[in-house]
């Protein structure tokens, strides 16, 4: 479909076709930035590119999203100062890339995962960019350099202060498990998340309470943690324990000291919860999930009326835990249910946003998923 498309839009059919997906964070919220750990894992949505070179330097994107619409600009006008709209995450990859980046290109994108619901389409469309611009110009990028890239691009061209998490995801996750990912040194483990076999499911509850992180709130937290860390004498929160957090309170301020308290707490968070994974100790994974909501709620400020109804609504309806996912300021929580406890857990969850005058949530599961890839090439 996507090359019919591109056929009929370009006049030719695509060289390379390329898919990035989505992704949840398990746990390690708001800690990727502050070179922690985190456990995401790819969801089955997912982002498609159909990509060409062009004999000149024009490049012309267009979106299955938004029919009709061309985008047309050249490589020698590509700039972080230019404005712009969707394309600038696929304009600030090619920039990214540099002097690597010899011609111009025609671009049609299908983005299947949901806008504004935590579940970093962003990084879905950059990593399909990135994905497929590595292999038509032969850059022979790593993985990790691409997720680096892909983080640059959305730093430096589109403003936008992320960490290397969504990237990283959406770029080396393995079906079946979730990544264990150092943020540091981009090390990672692949750590068995299999709930069907216990009987489980992890409900995605979009609130449809959509964010915008550009606004200024995801950037405080991450200068509050850098300064954190400065005052502290480290390189990043994530050289700091707790003990060590809890004796050097006085050299910070009250603000400071809450956004690093649930950094620490979260990044050792993260650590527990792959013990309990390798035993298969979903109860305790519930709980780890629950601590993270409060702390998220409490201390880092980031959660909304929205997503602390959908949590509190299915702990009441005999979830194992839950959280809030992604910057905050609205988009999806999930939680682990019995899969027997999910469908009447829907129901008063839907129920209880209604009650409360607000918009109806969507739903919806994911077993985890295999990361980007080319399709045709």
């Amino acid at each position: 479909m996507l090359s019919s498309d591109f056929t009929a839009l370009f006049g030719q059919a695509p060289e390379i076709i390329s898919e990035a997906p989505g992704r949840v964070n398990l746990i390690g919220e708001h800690v990727d930035y502050c070179d922690g750990f985190v456990m995401p894992f790819a969801i089955s949505d997912r982002t498609y590119a159909a990509i060409n070179r062009r004999s000149d330097r024009k490049i012309r994107i267009a979106s299955a999203q938004r029919p009709g619409e061309i985008i047309e600009t050249s490589l020698d006008q590509i700039s972080p100062d230019k404005a712009g709209d969707w394309e600038r995450y696929i304009l600030g990859v090619i920039w990214a890339f540099g002097d690597r980046i010899t011609t111009g290109l025609d671009i049609l994108v299908d983005g299947r995962v949901a806008l504004g619901a935590g579940l970093s389409s962003s990084a879905a469309l950059e990593c399909s960019i990135a994905i497929a611009l590595n292999q038509l110009f032969a850059a022979d990028l790593s993985l990790p350099d691409l997720a680096r890239l892909a983080q640059r691009s959305e730093n430096d061209y589109v403003g936008m202060p992320c960490g290397i998490m969504d990237q990283s995801v959406s770029l080396m996750a393995q079906a079946g498990s979730a990544l264990l990912l150092d943020c540091r040194d981009l090390s990672t483990e692949q750590i068995p998340f299999d709930l069907a076999s216990s009987g489980l499911e992890l409900l995605i509850i979009d609130t449809r309470a959509h964010h915008a992180l550009v606004d200024g709130g995801y950037a405080e937290r991450r200068a509050s943690c850098e300064s954190a860390a400065a005052k502290l004498g480290i390189k990043a929160l994530r050289d700091c324990s707790v003990s060590q957090l809890e004796s050097s309170r006085g050299k910070l301020t009250e603000l400071e000291y809450m956004r690093a308290e649930h950094v620490v707490n979260d990044i050792a968070r993260v650590h527990q919860c792959v013990a309990h994974l390798k035993r298969s100790d979903f109860k305790s994974v519930g709980e780890i999930l629950t601590q993270s909501h409060a702390s998220l709620r409490d201390l880092f400020e980031i959660s909304c009326p929205e997503l602390d109804l959908a949590v509190a609504t299915a702990l009441a309806n005999k979830s194992l835990g839950g959280r809030m996912i992604g910057g905050g300021f609205g988009g999806s929580a999930i939680a682990l249910f019995k899969v027997a406890d999910i469908d009447q857990a829907k129901v008063a969850i839907s129920a209880a946003f209604n009650s409360a005058g607000f918009t109806e949530p969507r739903f919806f599961t994911s077993l985890p998923s295999s990361g980007a890839g080319l399709i045709s090439h």
